[in-house]
């Protein structure tokens, strides 16, 4: 299908590459990471890829989601031009394996032992018929609370344990004039939340059963019915301006102490951590109510295309700098996620990187490692984007009651699939 659609696609002007010979020691990363805190994070593989005497030429495409520079990567390839690697999420990289034009990274990976320590989760998008043709740089979740300390302090808040819980502290911070959640009215932030929220409501197995497995059966069912009562209850608590405001933007919102909460992955923590904030003094970070002990995952991959040689090397150096341990922490400790690789020790990182490497290693044992539907984990691109669709539609009053929501997510999801 991804063939297809690359076909007759014309790049828009400014963002046309050219190999030339002077390219051999650059490297070109098409990425959509913008904002404070992930700017830094990526400063720390330029750093490293500058002492391998690599020029870094950046094509970053702003949107907290990826969805403009998945449009315009769509482009460069359809017009041959290909970028040294691009910033992708999971089934966009298997899309564009089987479209022919990813490279093979399959000696270094063996070189770098990278079997042994990527989670299998995590080389299920990686790997493409046998062949590794994606670095993976990190594991995100999104079932996080990020909380203002101050705000949590001064209304007396203690850690939510249920959704019940959660709803009542949304009423404590609403009592006290703060606005109670954070949120960017854009798809990919409400249907990031709505993952959490099905989680919360239904348990792991339904999760997967709903949002992995695509079970028509549990995507008709009355949890998922609750899931958008629920999803309906936190909108509730949501200022009127946050219609297109960037997660960033949310982010910003409960470090200043304006918002009590956001339910946001853990990038967000990178945005307090440019913000030289700490966890336990400035900010708290808990899992979404009901979601402990399982983890909702994304993971941001470098997808490396089929480069001619004579810049291949510098795709090798790119992904062996982004596996290395060194790399693996020093990166993950600023981006907020935890690493890609299982051999890494959390020495360096804080309470809630130390949560997150535990939460994974703890999930990825107990087969309660799940894949964000909204973030590109869960299902294919097409499938994603439907789901996506309606619950904003939902959101924003379109879809007036969940009993229509459910008719209209299982006809979205039956349409893409």
């Amino acid at each position: 299908m991804l063939r297809k659609l690359l076909i007759g696609t014309a790049l828009a002007s400014g963002l046309a590459f050219a190999a030339h010979a002077e390219d051999v020691k650059e490297v070109q990363m098409l990425h959509w990471w913008t904002s404070g805190g992930e700017a830094a994070a990526l400063n720390v593989l330029k750093g490293d890829l500058a002492k391998e005497g690599y020029a870094w030429k950046d094509v970053p495409v702003a949107g907290g989601g990826g969805d403009a520079a998945m449009t315009a990567l769509k482009a460069m390839v359809a017009a041959g031009n290909y970028p040294t690697a691009s910033q992708m999420l999971g089934y966009t990289v298997l899309d564009y394996a089987a479209a022919g034009v990813m490279g093979d990274l399959t000696e270094t990976a063996k070189k770098e032992g990278w079997d042994k320590s990527v989670p299998a989760a995590l080389q299920k998008f990686a790997v493409y018929d046998g062949k590794w043709v994606a670095a993976p740089v990190n594991v995100h979740s999104v079932n996080w609370l990020w909380i203002n300390k101050a705000v949590m302090d001064k209304i007396g808040g203690t850690e939510p344990k249920t959704f019940d819980d959660f709803v009542a502290l949304l009423d404590k911070a609403k009592a006290a004039g703060v606005t109670p959640l954070a949120l960017g009215g854009q798809n990919w932030q409400e249907a990031t939340m709505f993952d959490s929220v099905v989680l919360s409501t239904g348990g792991p197995e339904f999760y997967k059963k709903a949002m992995n497995d695509l079970d028509d059966a549990s995507l008709k069912s009355d949890t998922m019915k609750k899931s958008f009562d629920n999803l309906a209850k936190l909108v509730t608590y949501v200022d009127p301006n946050f219609s297109g405001r960037d997660w960033n933007l949310a982010t910003a919102m409960v470090i200043k102490g304006d918002a009590l909460v956001q339910v946001m992955g853990d990038w967000a923590k990178g945005e307090f951590h440019a913000a030289n904030k700490s966890p336990g003094t400035d900010f708290l970070c808990y899992r979404f109510p009901g979601t402990d002990g399982s983890v909702i995952y994304n993971s941001d991959m470098f997808g490396m295309f089929n480069v001619p040689d004579d810049r291949k090397a510098a795709q090798v150096a790119l992904a062996t700098a982004t596996l290395s341990k060194s790399f693996q922490s020093a990166f993950n400790v600023v981006k907020g996620s935890v690493p890609a690789r299982t051999d890494v020790p959390d020495t360096d990182f804080d309470a809630c990187g130390k949560k997150g490497i535990a939460d994974l290693k703890k999930a990825n044992e107990g087969g309660t490692l799940f894949g964000s539907l909204a973030q590109g984990y869960g299902a294919p691109p097409a499938v994603a984007n439907a789901y996506k669709d309606v619950i904003s539609k939902f959101v924003h009053g379109q879809i007036k009651t969940s009993d229509e929501a459910v008719t209209e997510l299982v006809k979205a999801i039956d349409d893409a699939k």
